[in-house]
């Protein structure tokens, strides 16, 4: 914990402790820029696991747990040349505005983050994060939400959630901003009681039949979606929905880095898919060199665009 190169928790601290409203400053300065630019892709980098208590990488239980170090990575990660943006909650987003690492970069605010990781309430995902009104009001270019539904979910968790997610469609359709939706099917483990997403063609293509219908309008939904299991399915499954999506990195798949990316790389090449969003494969690379590893994403993005 502590100080990581080029950041001080002290500082940071201490304006918060003595100018609270230099958040507010920080973000009215911030040099803004459209959604799509260039080439349309995107390539955003994720920070919003700390606040749903999820704070590992591979073996490394509380690795997302010392701020400073995360604070250092996303610095770096957001200097590379083809990255758009971050998405993170709202005390990542708060810390990088006073860093000034922002600067016409995209921010993504995570909405929805009552559903603990691990916790026995895990699919009561009230919205505990940003509102609609906190994004308009700080400037933020977009939202995000996780949607996770359990067919046999005992209690009201998945039905209050999606509930929820309808109405937050509604409440960013309003204000004409950009919502990010991250739908998955899940089931309890019967051995641990872990949720496990279904990765299955026929698990992802629902999620994305639901996902697209939620609220009043579509007109500004995207979604934030996995590569399933079988990526020869992806395809097909992204048939489903006419809405724009971005990728879901999630952790390189058995540690297999070249595998990962060769998927991800396929699943670009597909109509409706507009970019990547990838957290901790990029921020904690096995070989540490976290500008290499952005780097070699936004190459995938330039090689598969379009335009290429």
């Amino acid at each position: 914990m502590g100080e990581a190169a080029g950041v001080d928790l002290g500082w940071l601290a201490r304006v918060r402790a003595e100018d609270p409203g230099a958040v507010a400053e920080a973000a009215g300065r911030r040099k803004r820029r459209p959604l799509l630019a260039g080439s349309g892709r995107l390539m955003i980098v994720a920070a919003d696991h700390p606040a749903r208590g999820a704070l590992g990488v591979g073996d490394r239980s509380f690795a997302m747990a010392d701020r400073a170090d995360l604070l250092r990575r996303l610095c770096v990660a957001l200097a590379r040349p083809g990255v758009d943006g971050v998405l993170a909650s709202a005390d990542v987003v708060d810390d990088l505005l006073l860093l000034g690492a922002l600067d016409d970069r995209l921010v993504i605010g995570s909405m929805n983050r009552g559903g603990l990781a691990g916790a026995s309430f895990e699919l009561d995902d009230r919205f505990t994060g940003y509102r609609a009104e906190d994004l308009e009001r700080s400037g933020l270019d977009a939202g995000k939400l996780l949607l996770r539904l359990d067919y046999e979910d005992p209690g009201p968790g998945s039905v209050r959630t999606l509930e929820s997610a309808a109405r937050a469609v509604d409440a960013m359709a309003a204000r004409r901003l950009p919502l990010f939706v991250e739908p998955f099917l899940t089931r309890r483990d019967p051995a641990t009681g872990a949720l496990r997403s279904d990765l299955s063609r026929a698990g992802v293509t629902r999620s994305i039949a639901v996902a697209s219908g939620l609220g009043g309008t579509s007109a500004y939904t995207w979604l934030k979606l996995p590569v399933t299991e079988d990526p020869d399915d992806m395809a097909r499954v992204m048939e489903t929905s006419s809405l724009p999506a971005v990728l879901l990195g999630g952790d390189i798949k058995d540690g297999d880095q070249d595998a990962t990316y060769e998927r991800w790389r396929a699943a670009l090449q597909l109509p409706t898919v507009r970019g990547l969003v990838v957290g901790r494969s990029l921020l904690y690379p096995a070989d540490g060199d976290v500008a290499g590893a952005v780097d070699t994403a936004v190459d995938l993005l330039r090689t598969t665009s379009p335009d290429a």
